[in-house]
């Protein structure tokens, strides 16, 4: 839970509604539903797509010396973020079994909107419209329209971590043309992260460029 305390008792809570609409959701499942929806009792200490300017099938999450590309050109720097993540890892209980549990597949892991009932799907597209009123709202809205209506079944919820507040989590949402991460692990689950993606149309892809190369030469 990103807290910061401010003047008379109040409260900062960076992307608290992205916490706590995804919590609620999460907290509306049964016990078999709950099966479905966490992929992991142990949460990745970043997100699992990390800086890779495309993701790919199989791809774990990194680690900060992976994160860094290595750029280190002191020796004890280096052994010092590689330290640094071995700490993290330890402290949270990661073993190689999460990590493949958490990995990315073409195949969407978690629960399908599609097996959640109406009130979860309107859940659900709360979490999903919080990530995407971060852009103008023009084009919000027009994201949004990729998962109008019955086209939000197609979205899968997926959870990993405590579900208790002020303890490590994480979720991620995937679907055609999605895929949101959420990662709060850090500083005694203080420090979150999160990232929105476009998979057909990612950092470092240009649709254009291949449209116009495959059908205008």
């Amino acid at each position: 839970m990103l807290v910061s305390p401010l003047l008379g008792g109040h409260v900062l809570r960076p992307l608290g509604a992205l916490e706590d609409l995804a919590r609620d959701l999460i907290g509306s499942f049964d016990d078999e539903t709950a099966t479905k929806a966490v992929i992991s009792a142990v949460a990745p200490t970043d997100l699992v797509t990390g800086n890779r300017p495309r993701v790919s099938e199989g791809d774990k999450a990194m680690g900060l010396p992976e994160v860094w590309r290595g750029r280190f050109d002191d020796p004890r720097l280096a052994d010092a973020v590689e330290e640094f993540q071995r700490q993290a890892d330890a402290h949270i209980g990661i073993t190689p079994e999460h990590h493949d549990r958490l990995s990315l597949t073409a195949k969407s892991k978690g629960l399908a909107a599609n097996d959640m009932t109406e009130a979860q799907r309107d859940q659900l597209r709360a979490v999903l419209m919080t990530f995407l009123a971060r852009v103008p709202d023009e084009l919000a809205e027009q994201e949004a329209k990729k998962f109008a209506g019955d086209a939000i079944k197609d979205v899968h919820f997926a959870w990993a971590g405590s579900r208790e507040p002020g303890r490590p989590h994480y979720y991620r949402l995937q679907g055609p043309r999605l895929l949101a991460e959420y990662d709060n692990t850090q500083r005694e689950a203080n420090h979150v992260h999160t990232v929105w993606r476009d998979p057909v149309n990612d950092f470092g892809d240009d649709v254009l460029a291949r449209h116009i190369a495959a059908h205008h030469r």
